[in-house]
């Protein structure tokens, strides 16, 4: 039986290839090699989840990024919005960073 199932395009902008680069940089000089191929598997992790279900992760806590719909997954946070069938992924950073002022 085939899936009727929509899967969604992903668009990552550059801001988010750049700062996912930086994450992996920082993991393989920290961490090591086989540290910063984990990371960043994991964030594509988060990307093929979203591929399927772009409305499963909830809005972004700051008030004014939520009602631009934006939204996030943790613990490296990858803020997206819906746009038609496309979900564009604007950033990528970890959750303890202040990342409302990403967007201003």
């Amino acid at each position: 039986m085939k899936s009727t199932m929509q899967k969604y395009n992903i668009e990552i902008l550059p801001p988010a290839w750049s700062e996912l680069d930086e994450i992996a940089s920082y993991y393989h000089h920290v961490f090591g090699v086989k540290s910063a191929q984990n990371i960043t598997a994991k964030i594509f992790s988060c990307r093929e989840r979203l591929e399927q279900y772009p409305l499963s992760c909830p809005y972004v806590p700051d008030k004014e990024l939520g009602l631009q719909e934006y939204r996030c997954r943790a613990e490296y946070v990858c803020f997206y919005r819906l746009i038609g069938n496309t979900v564009y992924i604007y950033h990528i950073v970890h959750d303890s960073r202040e990342y409302a002022k990403l967007f201003k």
